[in-house]
């Protein structure tokens, strides 16, 4: 390379990309491009697409496609111009991907049978406050399984696609709010109320802010790494009163007591203006920081 601009702000140029593809590039600017599409996910979708028209493109189609039947992937059909609502529902499935696929889906529905086993099965008085204070971290497991080296098997294809980095993690994220909404705030509601204990929406707020927590540290150590922390700060917090003396009851085996004691003390994360406005405001301070470390999910996860 001739220019001497650092290597951060470099990039790929439309001429090094064809003469890549052609074999044409010289060896010290190939092993840099090389190097450089590691990391970086729109040079990398420009050499691809360089490498697809060249003269390479047919040899490379045919590998994919044997490599694909191999572990029995069936091609899905190219949509046309005048694609059906059907196919972008389709297409939008294909973009939650392992968001709405997979074991978080199944985990959500024993949470919330387990709620209503213990509230009408049991007479655990206290299960909607078990339930209000685990609601906020059950989208991270949705997160953690969404997107990364370690969740989806197409990864450095996916990430290398415009269509990748945050705009899919965030479409994904989104399919997690929009299942575990509706679930976790109706079954909420359906479940007996527990004295001086907030609705069953309150926790909407602090589940934005932990998900979005999630994307922001994620941006730092990976989806997965990033939802086990913040969930397991949260259990720490909450767990301690849920599981303490006052959440028993008389008899010791923590299901026949009503739970208003441990309920009353894990209500302060919920309720009240003060509490939902701080939610409010980390949910900001985290979007805002996201923002800022957009461009790192343009690289490649390493860990």
């Amino acid at each position: 390379m001739t220019s001497p601009r650092s290597a951060a702000d470099w990039h790929v140029t439309e001429a090094l990309a064809l003469r890549y593809a052609e074999g044409a590039a010289t060896e010290t600017d190939a092993w840099s491009l090389e190097k450089h599409v590691e990391s970086c996910s729109l040079c990398a979708g420009r050499v691809s697409a360089a490498v697809r028209a060249g003269a390479a493109g047919p040899a490379l189609a045919s590998v994919r496609a044997e490599l694909l039947a191999s572990v029995g992937h069936r091609p899905a059909p190219v949509p046309s111009v005048t694609a059906s609502p059907l196919g972008r529902w389709a297409r939008l499935w294909w973009a939650a991907g392992p968001a709405l696929r997979g074991s978080w889906v199944v985990a959500v529905a024993l949470v919330l049978g387990g709620a209503y086993a213990l509230a009408y099965g049991a007479g655990f008085q206290g299960a909607r406050s078990w339930l209000l204070a685990l609601s906020p971290v059950l989208p991270l497991g949705g997160v953690a399984v969404s997107y990364g080296r370690h969740a989806d098997p197409l990864y450095e294809i996916t990430a290398a696609t415009p269509s990748g980095g945050l705009r899919l993690l965030l479409t994904r994220a989104a399919a997690v709010l929009t299942a575990c909404v509706p679930l976790l705030t109706a079954g909420g509601a359906l479940l007996p109320p527990v004295a001086g204990f907030p609705g069953a929406a309150a926790w909407l707020l602090p589940g934005l802010a932990l998900t979005l927590a999630t994307l922001a540290l994620g941006s730092f150590v990976g989806c997965r790494a990033a939802a086990a922390t913040v969930a397991g700060g949260w259990l720490l917090a909450v767990t301690g009163p849920l599981l303490g003396p006052a959440a028993t009851g008389p008899s010791g085996t923590g299901l026949s007591g009503t739970g208003e004691s441990s309920a009353a003390t894990i209500a302060r994360y919920f309720s009240g203006p003060t509490a939902q406005g701080s939610w409010a405001a980390a949910a900001l301070a985290c979007a805002a920081l996201l923002v800022l470390r957009r461009r790192s999910f343009d690289h490649l996860e390493t860990r």
